[in-house]
């Protein structure tokens, strides 16, 4: 495989920028190879500038959304940052709604939004809330939203879940699926799954009362990410909570 030269690796660049927004700084260009080669001998092409002439064309047969996937897809699993999962749990205790729309943000492969069916469906059944509550998960990747649909995860994934909601939640897989773990579907009924892209128009979803917008933004340049939050705190109501980041969390 060629060498990425500077010049392809900034046509890559502009247009995943132009397109969706995303920004890379000059420091990943090493990702950017890494992510791309493997995809570019697969297909047969001859290296990184064929490979953009390919994305960058209208025929390309959904290979520029490939690339969006294989640049933006990171490590998640249940549960992951687990501190807004506890503050979350704090606010609805103390404020017992009757009813509740979640936003997952950047749903990726879903661990999120069932993380937060399981938290809503455990606060349900102590009487903390009510029971018509829902989660949307949503994603610019199809990929990533027709795998979150079948809620099947690697049990890996779920090595945050405890014993308790292991059991009330989820089924184990046996035979040939051993080692999977698929979501109950009286979780799965609270949940559904839609293609976004927070870099446009976002007045189709919504309002929610709680937002997740975690581990999106770092793909996006400093303008973007303030365009991005706008968009999304427009979706959400007044009094509602916003968590972003690490430690972020804001009332609205």
């Amino acid at each position: 495989m060629e060498v990425l030269r500077d010049d392809t690796f900034h046509r890559i660049t502009h247009l995943m920028h132009a397109e969706i927004g995303l920004s890379f700084a000059d420091s990943k260009k090493p990702l950017v190879t890494s992510r791309l080669a493997a995809r570019i001998q697969r297909l047969g092409l001859g290296g990184f500038d064929e490979y953009v002439d390919l994305i960058s064309g209208h025929e390309d047969g959904g290979e520029f959304q490939m690339a969006v996937d294989l640049l933006t897809t990171n490590e998640t699993y249940f549960f992951r940052e687990p501190a807004h999962f506890d503050l979350l749990t704090r606010e609805i205790t103390r404020t017992k709604p009757r009813s509740l729309s979640v936003w997952s943000a950047a749903s990726s492969f879903g661990d999120e939004a069932y993380s937060i069916a399981m938290l809503l469906a455990d606060l349900q059944s102590q009487g903390r809330m009510g029971g018509d509550w829902s989660v949307l998960g949503t994603d610019i990747s199809d990929r990533v939203l027709r795998s979150a649909s079948t809620g099947i995860y690697p049990a890996e994934r779920l090595r945050h879940v405890s014993t308790e909601r292991l059991k009330r939640y989820c089924l184990r897989g046996e035979d040939e699926s051993e080692g999977l773990v698929q979501m109950q579907d009286r979780l799965r009924e609270h949940v559904r799954f839609g293609q976004l892209n927070l870099c446009q128009d976002a007045s189709c979803v919504g309002p929610f009362d709680v937002v997740f917008l975690r581990n999106v933004l770092i793909y996006f340049d400093a303008p973007t990410k303030r365009a991005v939050v706008d968009r999304v705190l427009g979706r959400l109501r007044p009094g509602g909570l916003f968590f972003i980041g690490k430690i972020g969390r804001a009332h609205v």
